[in-house]
C-alpha cells in the first residue's frame, strides 16, 4: 500500500539517513521524496510503498512515531488513498 509520510525538526546532520535507514528496516520502499530546509526548519515529504514490508500499517506507524519522539523529529504517515480522499475538491 502506498502512503504519504512527513517529517520536520529543526534541521541538522543526518534526519534523512535516520528515517531512510529506519524504513529500509522495516522494508518499506520509497517511491518519492522531497526535503527542504526553511529558515532552519527541516521539512521532507515521501511518498512510500508499505506492501514491501512484513510489518503491517500500524506497526510502521508507531516505529516511525517511537523513533520520531526519541530523536526530536514529527513523523506523520498516512495511507495515500485516504490522504487523496480528504484533498478531492
Amino acid at each position: 500500500m502506498k502512503a504519504i509520510m512527513t517529517v520536520t525538526a529543526q534541521d541538522r546532520v543526518g534526519i534523512i539517513a535516520g528515517v531512510c535507514s529506519l524504513l529500509a528496516d522495516m522494508g518499506v520502499n520509497i517511491l518519492d521524496l522531497n526535503q527542504t530546509v526553511m529558515e532552519g526548519i527541516f521539512t521532507m515529504t515521501l511518498l512510500v510503498d508499505t506492501s514491501t514490508s512484513s510489518r503491517s500499517f500500524d506497526d510502521i506507524r508507531a516505529a516511525l512515531i517511537a523513533s520520531g519522539e526519541r530523536d526530536n523529529l514529527s513523523i506523520h504517515i498516512q495511507r495515500a488513498d485516504i490522504f487523496e480522499a480528504m484533498h478531492r475538491v
